[in-house]
């Protein structure tokens, strides 16, 4: 998934991005070290690696990138030439690298776009990668988009996540304290609205494009699952009980009276400008919201009137969460795989995998350095959630049924209205997710 990088953090995390880059730096281990690959210096001198960003370029990626090439050309004696690709023609590239057989050699890429460019045959399996030196610490919970029949095909860089944000100064002012359950998050939102107006949103419901961050987490979370893969075939799980469970918290947002009936197709982006405009007490988002907020506020919402915890579960401790992030790939048409595979283990070792995440403003992979970010007030609720991320089925055909067709959005509209029962929405949308996922 495309991340943006996150523009609204403290002081602390600024400092800690090069205490953890520092950190990564002194306990690599001895397959991924400089003075180890160096021993192969000369092996690919003379070759040309070609290496795919995403995005449009800044300081601080140009810099992370540039050393990194740098560090790779000297190990190794091969030339990377790098090409920024706006996010606006990530998809167009991609498509034409596929189907005209060209293309890098390596590649950045979202990780829910893994399964669409594996099925296209455009991505090399580098399961011998992650099996061993410092991908190994990799959790492989974060490699569930990545992982498909047994082989990887790409390696997490850096994650993103959700949390839940919430205005600091009313909960303050009402004496409202951070709910650690999801009966104190209810209670919370209909405290804020019995005191600030039956039009503000408690904790608003999510019905867009990217409304399964909030579904899936509760569902997740409950134990349940979108769908799984049974032999060569999807099955889906929507009628399963941990999964009702969850769609019973979900559509219970609105129809307990939290969030109203007349936004149920509103999304991250629409919520945001809602609690900008003190419409919302809490919302499912991530820490770049906070930017925009301030823009939108006009300056009044920014500072200890903001701030993030994570979405709890029934019982308490932290929900799962939606597992977004970008990772690193061999492209399948390259010329120089084994040289390209070099710089794709260099890249994602710790030392410079944990310094992508960090100078980017996203989540490192790996579990020591994330565990550190828990001493950030504005990162903890974010490694809290992280640490129990969780894919969406690792199919091309998801996006189809989360975006184009909004399975699971139509259905909980129809609980909502009064249109169908949940046994009747979710057994409906099982048929039409397994029909999706099974398409050839």
């Amino acid at each position: 998934m495309r991340i943006a990088k996150i523009t609204a953090t403290t002081v602390t995390t600024a400092a800690l991005a090069l205490g953890l880059a520092a950190c990564g730096g002194s306990s690599e281990s001895p397959e991924s070290s400089p003075s180890a690959a160096a021993a192969s210096g000369p092996k690919y001198a003379g070759k040309t690696l070609t290496f795919w960003r995403l995005g449009d370029t800044n300081p601080d990626a140009q810099k992370y990138t540039d050393e990194l090439v740098a560090e790779f050309e000297k190990q190794t004696g091969a030339k990377v030439k790098v090409e920024w690709i706006p996010w606006a023609q990530v998809n167009d590239k991609f498509t034409a690298a596929a189907a005209g057989g060209t293309g890098p050699d390596v590649t950045e890429i979202g990780n829910d776009q893994v399964p669409l460019w594996q099925s296209q045959e455009a991505l090399e399996p580098i399961t011998d990668i992650v099996a061993s030196g410092d991908q190994a610490q990799i959790p492989k919970n974060l490699m569930g988009l990545e992982t498909i029949d047994g082989e990887t095909y790409a390696v997490p860089w850096g994650g993103g996540t959700r949390a839940v944000l919430y205005r600091a100064d009313w909960f303050k002012e009402l004496k409202i304290e951070v709910p650690k359950t999801w009966d104190e998050l209810v209670a919370a939102a209909k405290k804020i609205q019995a005191e600030k107006g039956s039009d503000v949103d408690g904790f608003a419901f999510n019905g867009g494009s990217d409304a399964n961050h909030l579904l899936g987490a509760l569902a997740w979370t409950a134990g349940g699952e979108y769908a799984v893969k049974e032999g060569d075939k999807w099955v889906g799980k929507l009628t399963e009980p941990g999964f009702k469970t969850g769609f019973a918290q979900y559509t219970g947002l609105v129809t307990d009276g939290l969030s109203s009936k007349s936004r149920l197709n509103q999304n991250t982006t629409e919520i945001r400008t809602r609690f900008s405009n003190d419409k919302v007490g809490m919302y499912l988002t991530a820490a770049w919201d906070l930017a925009g907020i301030e823009e939108d506020s006009k300056g009044k919402l920014k500072g200890d009137k903001l701030a993030f915890f994570s979405l709890p579960s029934q019982s308490g401790g932290e929900a799962q969460s939606f597992l977004g992030g970008n990772d690193i790939a061999v492209w399948g048409t390259s010329e120089e795989k084994e040289a390209a595979k070099e710089f794709v283990k260099l890249a994602s070792g710790k030392e410079w995998g944990v310094k992508y995440a960090t100078d980017g403003g996203l989540l490192p992979v790996y579990p020591e350095a994330l565990a550190k970010l828990a001493e950030d007030p504005v990162q903890a609720p974010f490694a809290a959630a992280f640490a129990k991320a969780k894919a969406f089925p690792a199919d091309p055909h998801w996006t189809e049924a989360n975006e184009t067709k909004a399975v699971l959005q139509n259905a909980a509209r129809k609980v909502i209205e009064g249109k169908a029962s949940a046994d009747e929405a979710l057994a409906a949308a099982n048929k039409e997710l397994e029909d999706i996922l099974n398409a050839s």
